[in-house]
């Protein structure tokens, strides 16, 4: 186990998972400066391929993120300032990250830092977690969660939730959806790294062709998309039908055991 700490950012790693934990008292908000060191944390996690999952969490139990340090914004720092390689919390624009992340939400998530939990994977919530987009209050957009919200959600409830900014509880995000499961906050850490362990067993190779594949065709339509994948043209799938690792599979179901990936 590698533990190391990098400003307000701290990280765990143990075997193939990466633990990331943003520690910026008093409520974790990111200034440029915390964004940019994010975005080397996950640049170097999206590179090292010994690293195959990442978990995202916050110090304390009252905060994960409220996004955006407006008191940093008031001394200087600049809305449309340099964030860094991964844009802002290092992940919303981070190209090329095709290996999965489980946001673990342990207080409040707002704002940026709700846009923050989107940009994973999957999202785990404390039982206490609530959660807004209150940028309408001090005159600006959810930039990245009006676009990325209405494609998650009802539409509808989509609007109410950017137009209002009001708050809602981990009850009503689970049911519309945005998160995989509520737990208490004593077991959220636990069940994050389950999750982790679940998903660093699992093909390293498929992960990264889904999260291309996903990501790519957002914007395209279907047959377009589905013919990318079977001539091969997204580069992730091109690896994987000329992998190891697909052999590999094919050998472990006929012989019905476990497969050995090897992410090759």
């Amino acid at each position: 186990m590698n533990d190391r700490t990098d400003g307000p950012i701290r990280t765990r790693r143990e075997g193939g998972i990466l633990e990331v934990t943003l520690d910026r008292p008093k409520a974790n908000a990111i200034d440029l400066a915390t964004s940019r060191i994010m975005g080397e944390v996950f640049k170097d996690f999206r590179d090292d391929e010994t690293l195959r999952v990442a978990i995202l969490t916050g110090a304390g139990e009252k905060f994960f993120c409220p996004g955006w340090d407006l008191k940093a914004a008031a001394e200087g720092d600049e809305v449309d300032g340099d964030y860094g390689v991964g844009g802002f919390g290092g992940l919303q624009e981070l190209p090329h990250l095709n290996k999965p992340v489980i946001a673990a939400v342990n207080g409040i998530c707002c704002g940026g830092g709700f846009e923050l939990a989107l940009s994973c994977d999957l999202i785990l919530a404390a039982d206490q977690a609530t959660f807004a987009l209150p940028e309408i209050r001090s005159g600006t957009v959810a930039d990245a969660a009006t676009l990325r919200l209405p494609k998650r959600i009802p539409y509808h409830v989509a609007m109410d939730l950017l137009l209002t900014g009001r708050w809602f509880d981990a009850e009503e995000a689970q049911r519309w959806g945005l998160i995989k499961e509520i737990v208490p906050q004593a077991q959220l850490m636990t069940k994050a790294w389950d999750l982790a362990r679940h998903l660093e067993s699992g093909p390293p190779l498929v992960f990264a062709a889904i999260k291309e594949i996903v990501r790519e065709a957002e914007d395209m339509r279907f047959q377009d998309a589905l013919n990318r994948i079977t001539k091969r043209q997204f580069a992730t799938v091109d690896r994987l039908y000329g992998s190891e690792d697909l052999h590999e599979g094919q050998r472990a179901f006929t012989e019905k055991r476990d497969p050995v990936w090897k992410g090759r």
